[in-house]
Order: C-alpha cells, then structure tokens, then sequence
C-alpha cells in the first residue's frame, strides 16, 4: 500500500506519456495550441480524456496489476476495478480504449456596430437623395399649378383628279403643281416658328396666359418681362408637335393653366395654319400664272424669230419652197436616166437583127452617148453650179432651208406648250389646289394632367440614387487605390 501510495503522489515522466496521445490529453500544452480562450477567445466542451499510460484529468492515476499500462484508467474508484488482480495481460489482451474526439465550437460573433464609414454613407444618401426628393415632391405636389391640355390633328389636303395640265401630258411640272409634298413640311416648321407666336399673340395674350401663377410656380410658368425669344422657348415647351411625315398627319398638345385658354391656343394655331396653307395658295397661283406667261412669252419671240428667218430666207432666194425647186431639177434627171434607159434596149434589139456595120446601131450608140452626157452635166450643175442670182449650190441652199425649218417647228411646239401651260396655270388659280383638312378639333379639357407628378418624382428618385450611388462607388474606388 505504501508503495502504492508513492506511486500515486510520484508525478509522471515525460517519457511516460501514451505515444499515440494527442496533443494536450497528458494535461500539457504544446507550444503550438493553447487554451480555448488564447486560441480565439472560444469555448471548448470538456470530454473525458483518453485513458493510458501517463493519463491525468481524474481524481487520482489509476492502478492496476500493470502500473502505468495502457490499462491504467482514471475515475473515481481510484484505479480499484475489476482488473486488479485478474489473469496477466498478454500483447493481445491489452486494448487500449478509443480515443475520444475534441470539438471545438466557433467563436461566438460579437454585435455588428456602425462604423464611422456607415454613417456617412448614410449622411450623404439623406442629404443627395431624400432631401432633394423631399423638396421635389414637396414643389410637385404643394407647389405647383395645375396645367389642361387641348389636343387637335390636322393635315395638308391636295385637290386630287385629273385637270386640263394632265390631260395635256403631265404639264402640271411647268405649273408649279408637284410641291404638295412639302406643305406639311413647311407647316410643321411655321408651328415652331417665332411667326406663329406673333399671329397668336394678337389674338391670345400669351405672357399673361402663362405668367399668371408666377411667382408662386417660378418652374413651370414665365416670368412677365419675357421677351420673344424666351417666350420662343416657353411657346416650344408648352406645344408638344407630333408629325409622322409619311402620311403627312400633325397632332398637337396645347397646355395652358385653364382649359379655356389652351383650348383657345390650339384654335389660334388651327386658324393660323389655315391662313398659312391659304398664302401659300396665293403664292403657288401667282408663281404658275407668272412662270407660264413668262414661258409663252419666251416661245413666242422665238417662234416670231424662226418665221422671219425663213421669210428673209424666201426673199433672199426668191424661191419660196427650195424643196419644190428641186424636184423640178430632179425631175430633169430622171427624164434623162428613162430615156437612156430606152435607147440602151433599142440598141440590143438592133444588134440581134442586124450586124454592126448597120448606120442604125451608129445612130442608136450616138444617141446614147448625148443623152449620158446630158444626164452627167445635169448632175454637175446640181451638185456644183451656184444657183443663178443667189450665188451658192443647192446643197447648201438646202441645209440653210431645212435648219430654218427645223427652228420654226420646235418653236411652234414650244408655243404650243406654253400656251397650254398657261391655260392649266389659269384653271387651278381659279380654284383652291391646298386647304388643311383638321380630323381632330380643338378639345376643352375637363381635369388637369399636367405635370405628371407621379411621373416627375419618380424620375426624380430614380436619377438621385443612381447619381448618388455612382459617385459613392468613385469614391470609395478612390480611397482603396490610395
């Protein structure tokens, strides 16, 4: 028992530790690990500890009939167990018990805290985002005045069917007549024009129409001392133009503090487009009627100048028709060549009936011989010899004629057309040819849609934040490069 006892108190040897122990089960710290609390601050679940040789942890090392074995376990019954005492242990009867796991629970997060940062980014979302949109909501829905829309739709109509310019072969291009296409175009452009606003303006008093809730709506209505540029601006603010150019169609939204005025608005444009399409009727007719006096003033100096010509031409000549004369001398020849053609054949009816020394086949040979000199002189003085008292051949007499004809008939075609076009200029400046065709009228608003609040502060909120955001995210990139 003595011993025993001794050998309880005596401490273990280092060398006596269990090999297969792990680190810190023989009650020692390694160097590498440390308490639960040194390693993170954690909480480690106590476990019974491995028991073996050099095993600590219990109330005192247990004792056995192998001191310090393997078997040597811990507890409460001091080592005193059923072993003691019991048969030798041999290499296979000695089984260590299994070692048990360690478990380490994870340390426990501490509260997150707003962090100087954090409120930052706070501040400035308060002061870039919500107050801005504050106030915008604030001026849309506390501020601002209710605006009436009058809507209208219009068109630039041309007369359509045939007219006497067609019928003539298309001459409407000499009258003027293939600009419709334009006109919607031309209006479009006078609707934002500073003319329009002065046409308006005396019928409607615009700068008091709009400049009624100022100051109290500095945004979205003018100031009284607008001069007629500023008023230009506002004008293109206020009426919004929707053209479609391939059907010609213009739709317009008027906006005015009262229903009244706008609708009063879009009734002066309608009527100033009207007196619009109606000068440019005036125009275009008086345009057609110039151009094709004009034009058959010009073809007919022309044609007066290709007549005389030719009547100096005649008087020059003294021949009145140079192509008559001609088949007169050409009529000659041709005499000529039928009867040198008829003593050809009695001179080879001779020679069948007769032998060459006959006088009859001499004097048909004689004849023939004048009568191919005849033909050849004739033909000399006709393509060399000057015409007697005009003192040039015939074939320059006859290009000098045929080029004198020529101008003549293409100056009495120009005449023709001329003469046509006028008439066609003079039937459609005798009837309207444009007028605006309006398919939708003025129309009198009965609720305010105008400004679109829900809209506007939504737009509002949306650009803020991404404004916001986007210079947040620049300048923390910012501060992470420095």
């Amino acid at each position: 028992m003595q011993n025993d006892d001794k050998a309880r108190k005596a401490p273990p040897k280092d060398d006596e530790t269990a090999p297969d122990a792990p680190p810190g089960e023989d009650g020692t710290s390694s160097p590498d690990s440390g308490t639960p609390a040194e390693q993170g601050g954690g909480q480690v679940t106590p476990l019974p500890r491995k028991a073996g040789a050099g095993g600590q942890g219990g109330a005192a090392k247990g004792q056995g009939p192998a001191k310090g074995g393997p078997q040597g376990g811990q507890g409460p019954n001091k080592g005193q167990g059923p072993n003691k005492g019991g048969p030798k242990k041999g290499p296979q009867q000695q089984q260590a018990a299994p070692a048990a796991e360690v478990v380490e629970v994870a340390p426990v997060a501490s509260p997150a805290r707003m962090q100087k940062r954090h409120w930052g980014l706070v501040t400035s979302f308060v002061l870039a985002v919500l107050l801005p949109l504050a106030l915008v909501s604030i001026y849309l829905w506390g501020v601002s005045v209710d605006q009436y829309a009058s809507r209208t739709g219009f068109t630039v109509r041309q007369e359509e069917g045939g007219t006497a310019s067609e019928l003539l072969g298309g001459l409407s291009q000499f009258t003027g007549g293939g600009g419709g296409q334009s006109n919607p175009d031309i209006l479009y452009e006078f609707i934002q024009s500073q003319d329009i606003i002065t046409a308006v303006n005396e019928d409607v008093n615009l700068i008091e129409a709009y400049s009624g809730p100022w100051p109290n709506d500095p945004i979205f209505s003018l100031w009284p001392s607008a001069s007629i540029e500023e008023l230009l601006w506002y004008w293109q603010r206020m009426v919004r133009i929707s053209y479609d150019q391939s059907t010609g169609l213009i739709e317009l939204r008027v906006l005015a503090f009262s229903a009244d005025t706008a609708q009063r608005i879009a009734q002066a444009i309608v009527a100033e487009s009207q007196s619009k399409v109606n000068a440019l009727n005036a125009e275009e007719r008086e345009d057609s009627l110039r151009y094709a006096e004009e034009d058959l003033a010009e073809a007919e100096t022309r044609l007066r100048e290709a007549r005389q010509a030719l009547t100096a031409f005649r008087s020059r000549t003294q021949i009145v028709d140079p192509e008559a004369e001609i088949q007169g001398q050409m009529g000659v020849v041709n005499n000529l060549q039928e009867q040198l053609a008829s003593a050809l054949i009695e001179l080879d009816l001779l020679r069948e009936d007769t032998n060459s020394s006959d006088p009859r086949v001499a004097q048909a040979r004689r004849r023939i011989e004048v009568i191919r000199g005849r033909l050849a002189s004739e033909r000399q003085s006709f393509a060399q010899d000057e015409v007697a008292g005009i003192g040039t051949d015939y074939p320059t007499l006859i290009e000098e004629y045929e080029g004198l004809t020529v101008d003549r008939e293409f100056a009495e075609e120009s005449y023709r057309a001329a003469l046509a076009a006028l008439d066609a200029a003079r039937e459609r400046a005798a009837r309207q040819t444009l007028y605006l065709a309006t398919f939708i009228r003025p129309t009198l608003a009965e609720t305010a849609e105008y400004p679109r609040r829900f809209m506007l502060t939504g737009l509002a909120a949306l650009f803020l934040a991404m404004g916001w955001a986007i210079l947040a995210l620049v300048y923390y990139s910012i501060r992470d490069r420095q």
